[in-house]
């Protein structure tokens, strides 16, 4: 078995993180915890976490929360306020090229610029996902409906992709050429951007809520079933005609996080019941990374490396895996 550093956070783990190869953990009652070489602890928000994500393009933590304000953690354990809309809960993030952030909040999608220039952008209906494009200030937003795409601070005309339901969270493909979102129902809906074209990826017994795109952005990694789902993006078509390949299947446990190696075709899975497998995609070969406990893992980070993974769970354990041992 691969050895395991083990954490005890007493709190929901909403996200794990590497940064500058420094494992940190962002849990709901707005602590972020630095726990390699010493604990430390930064309260990012009073009165609970909202959300929580990795900005790759930084290589930073950005977190939202209940007193409205936009924070980002460096790999320094530094922490930055970046914006504050007031006693307004921020309940989307999302990093983009160059330093450029964004967040949501009620029916307003906010966009700042490297240089501090904050761009807010109106909706009819409430913005329960950002994300940005892999390259320029572009942005995309998941709504009641279907999604947007757009240029903050310009006057150029938003795209509107429309599908009937709510969508929950949005990613751009690595390459840029598709937008997918996740639904309230269970179910995946994406477009080709070139020309609109819908892709529908369903089949799952529950909702989708967790994500995470392999290497070279051939496949989209995927919980919501007894199986980690992995579409393929490869082509001009995306997932549209093709199978899905399903990993790490256990008829016993959900899937309730996923992570994808940094290099390698290699997926790391989180289960309801505890258990870390790492599957690999070629052949499905499966190596026990953490044995089953008693709460759901919810989040999973591997370092840049691809030798260490971080996982946080529902009830506050948490803990970085050595997979070399």
């Amino acid at each position: 078995m691969p050895s395991i550093a083990a954490y005890d956070l007493n709190e929901f783990v909403e996200r794990a993180v590497f940064l500058k190869d420094r494992p940190a953990f962002a849990l709901a009652d707005g602590t972020v915890h630095l726990p390699a070489g010493g604990q430390s602890v930064l309260t990012a928000h009073d009165g609970g976490l909202l959300a929580a994500e990795y900005d790759p393009f930084s290589d930073r933590l950005l977190t939202g929360g209940e007193d409205g304000r936009l924070v980002a953690i460096s790999g320094e354990g530094q922490m930055r306020e970046l914006a504050s809309i007031g006693r307004k809960w921020i309940t989307a993030v999302a990093g983009g090229p160059g330093g450029a952030a964004g967040f949501a909040s009620g029916r307003i999608a906010y966009a700042m610029k490297p240089d501090g220039t904050v761009f807010e952008a109106p909706h009819e209906r409430s913005v329960e996902g950002l994300a940005f494009a892999p390259k320029g200030f572009r942005c995309a937003i998941a709504r009641y409906d279907g999604a947007g795409v757009f240029f903050p601070g310009t006057n150029a005309a938003p795209q509107w992709l429309e599908w009937k339901g709510a969508h929950l969270a949005i990613a751009f493909s690595p390459d840029g050429k598709f937008l997918v979102t996740a639904m309230q129902e269970n179910a995946l809906h994406g477009w080709r951007l070139s020309d609109g074209k819908h892709m529908r990826m369903t089949g799952y017994p529950s909702k989708v809520k967790d994500w995470s795109w392999s290497a070279k952005g051939k496949f989209l990694a995927t919980t919501g079933a007894p199986a980690a789902i992995l579409w393929p993006f490869t082509g001009k078509d995306g997932p549209m005609g093709k199978a899905p390949l399903e990993l790490g299947t256990r008829g016993d446990a959900m899937v309730t996080a996923v992570a994808c190696h940094p290099a390698e075709d290699m997926l790391a899975v989180g289960y309801q019941d505890g258990m870390v497998l790492a599957v690999r995609f070629a052949d499905a070969k499966e190596a026990l990374l953490r044995r089953p406990g008693a709460s759901p893992v919810r989040t999973l980070a591997w370092d840049k490396s691809g030798q260490r993974l971080a996982f946080g769970s529902e009830n506050g354990s948490a803990g970085v895996i050595d997979i070399a041992g």
